[in-house]
């Protein structure tokens, strides 16, 4: 038997071992900075020494309630301090954090605190019917902290229903609390549930390993420095803020929290904190281009803006550079701790024309630094398609940035990783760059007549015309064809009037026809609590349309 003599007396020990978590980012960030300005929440500022002191409070006082390995500690606010804070102070006592999307509904939320084993519940007043409603529908009770947040100016909720308040619940701790670190990186940290518009939600699991090393992914992805501010417009609930909530204190940088999205406050506060980054889904971009001039403002740097979910349109990336921003198209999903692959830039692209340019930037790009693998492949072989730009596979994804799995439920956890690959279920081709560019999701591609139709060419399209501000296409059943591609569009607010003869016209002229709109529906587009547009629903409203 050969003996590897590199492993012969070179074991492992607390002098070269240590296991991974991002809870040691805050740590290092109040040793190195601990005057610079960690957190900004309206007029109010926390150092860094100020902000890790408030989190090890939050940790020493759940420890003392009880709450320690194992624990759900479940979180329902906007971003806003707290919601920050509990991304460190929870697992700094040994627990998990479940932060819950607040735009769902009672049911909803009560089905995740069951299936999660929530032991303990902070939430905005912001959100006191609902977590009212949610509590008379829980079969055991949890104790409740309120966050009262003097920035909270709505007319909806409002109530302290806890015990105390999170402020008054933070002097049960200790700011010099010696948090345990995990004994294991592959313990869990966060618990993040899917937004179950087909089913029950499934509790996505996240190690301390996992948010690690996504981290640093994104601060290298979204060169994130010590001079970096980043304006909180993506919720902190969506796959934990895409891990940029201990991306930011890894890199040094500033968070600027911001209650809700909304471009009255979003330029304002670009220029009065000197932001450089943020994220948000397409609808943000959408909403900041379309947002009346005389709300606009102008800034002087250029502010990086990350954006997920479907490619941004064209249209909209290159209206995002006229205002003074620079996109960059991030990839992934829950699963993957958010963001997984990015359309790196080239410099070759420089000198390309604008529309060249936006074409190739919308594309969902290459592996993220700190992931593993990606690969577009056949969904039952698992054989990759070829790099041609044309065939279509599953985009498939390896990483110690992917998922633990589903909390107790391991049928679907297997099904995800069938064949040894996370299975995303959605479509892409592999370009001959290496680039991938994700075409539709599985259940969402059209075939007519045998002939696939990529819904997401077609509504690249459509957000090309000049009075649509947002487009969705589905497939409608037919009787010749099987399916033929049906539009829904909603059109700017200003928009000339335009008819359904004149985009489908639009569409004959700069398309394959086969691949046009047979039928174009006018309204608003149905969207989940995430934002994302329901194509479920529509699929129901095409089977009407004609």
């Amino acid at each position: 038997m050969t003996v590897n003599p590199f492993e012969l007396g070179l074991d492992r020990g607390a002098a070269n071992y240590v296991p991974l978590t991002p809870l040691s980012f805050l740590e290092r960030a109040a040793t190195v900075y601990p005057n610079k300005p960690a957190v900004i929440h309206g007029t109010h500022t926390f150092t860094y020494a100020e902000f890790y002191g408030r989190c090890r409070r939050l940790a020493s006082a759940l420890a003392r309630r009880g709450i320690g390995l194992g624990d759900t500690v479940a979180v329902m606010a906007p971003n806003v301090p707290a919601m920050l804070e509990a991304h460190y102070g929870v697992p700094m006592a040994g627990a998990v954090l479940n932060t819950l999307n607040f735009r769902l509904d009672a049911r909803s939320i009560a089905f995740i605190l069951e299936h999660g084993g929530a032991k303990f519940l902070i939430a905005d007043k912001e959100f006191s019917d609902t977590i009212e409603e949610t509590l008379a529908l829980l079969t055991r009770k949890i104790p409740v902290i309120d966050i009262d947040d003097p920035l909270y100016a709505g007319d909806k909720g409002g109530k302290l229903l806890g015990e105390k308040d999170y402020e008054t619940f933070l002097l049960e701790g200790d700011a010099g609390f010696d948090w345990p670190r995990p004994a294991d990186e592959w313990q869990a940290i966060c618990l993040l549930y899917t937004s179950g518009t087909t089913g029950t939600p499934k509790g996505v699991v996240y190690s301390h390993r996992g948010a690690y090393l996504n981290a640093l992914g994104n601060a290298l992805a979204f060169r994130l420095s010590p001079r970096s501010v980043y304006l909180w417009t993506l919720p902190m609930f969506h796959c934990s803020g895409w891990c940029y909530t201990w991306a930011v204190t890894a890199a040094g940088g500033t968070h600027v929290c911001l209650r809700r999205v909304d471009p009255a406050r979003i330029f304002p506060a670009i220029t009065t904190h000197g932001v450089t980054h943020m994220c948000g889904a397409p609808i943000v971009l959408t909403m900041l281009i379309h947002t009346p001039s005389e709300v606009k403002v102008k800034f002087d740097q250029i502010v990086d803006v990350a954006t997920g979910g479907a490619a941004p349109p064209s249209s909209v990336i290159a209206a995002m550079e006229s205002m003074g921003f620079r996109v960059t198209h991030l990839y992934g999903l829950t699963e993957s701790y958010g963001p997984a692959t990015l359309c790196a830039w080239q410099a070759e692209w420089d000198g390309l024309a604008p529309q060249e340019r936006v074409l190739l930037m919308a594309r969902q790009g290459v592996a993220y630094p700190t992931l593993d693998g990606v690969m577009v492949a056949n969904s039952e072989t698992l054989k990759p398609v070829p790099k041609d730009g044309k065939t279509m596979g599953e985009v498939m994804l390896r990483s110690n940035t992917v998922m633990k799995g589903y909390l107790m439920n391991p049928k679907a956890t297997e099904a995800a990783f069938r064949g040894g690959w996370l299975h995303t279920g959605d479509l892409a081709v592999w370009h001959p760059d290496g680039y991938i560019e994700v075409k539709d999701r599985l259940k969402d591609i059209i075939i007519s007549g045998g002939e696939n139709i990529s819904s997401l060419e077609v509504e690249e399209l459509l957000y090309r015309h000049p009075t649509v501000m947002e487009a969705a296409v589905v497939a409608k059943p037919d009787e010749t064809w099987g399916e033929v591609p049906c539009a829904f569009v909603t059109l700017k607010p200003d928009a000339a009037y335009v008819s359904a003869k004149d985009i489908i016209q639009w569409c004959h002229d700069n398309m394959a026809h086969f691949k046009v709109p047979k039928y174009v529906v006018f309204g608003p587009l149905p969207k989940t609590s995430t934002g994302k547009i329901q194509k479920y629903v529509l699929r129901e409203r095409a089977k009407e349309a004609g």
